[in-house]
């Protein structure tokens, strides 16, 4: 069943994605940023560590969420369908990007 194999890529990433969020966040107790230096260029290479840390933490909790809601539309029942215009979004789509909420032509034209 194709719902199935969605599934268990979903999953596996879910568990790709926390397991990320787990390595960042011991990094940073780890290495916690800033330290008193009287070097301008160390000071700033620890801004830019942290911003730089920050910035992957938001993007790896923003996949996260959409991969949640996606396992949690294979449990309603509502995965692969949608949420503008209410068509089957393309498998490959899905295949491409597997927690598409919208078809090609929706996603096309909210771009736009």
């Amino acid at each position: 069943m194709v719902e199935e194999e969605f599934r268990k890529r979903l999953e596996e990433e879910r568990d790709r994605l926390k397991a990320e969020l787990e390595r960042l966040k011991i990094e940073g107790q780890e290495n916690p940023g800033y330290r008193y230096s009287n070097h301008m260029a160390d000071e700033a290479s620890d801004v830019f560590e942290q911003a730089k840390n920050l910035a992957l933490r938001r993007n790896l909790e923003r996949l996260l969420t959409k991969v949640e809601g996606a396992l949690d539309r294979i449990e309603e029942g509502t995965y692969g369908i949608c949420e503008v215009c209410g068509r089957r979004i393309d498998p490959a789509r899905l295949r491409a990007l597997p927690y598409a909420t919208l078809c090609f032509e929706c996603q096309q034209r909210r771009e736009r």
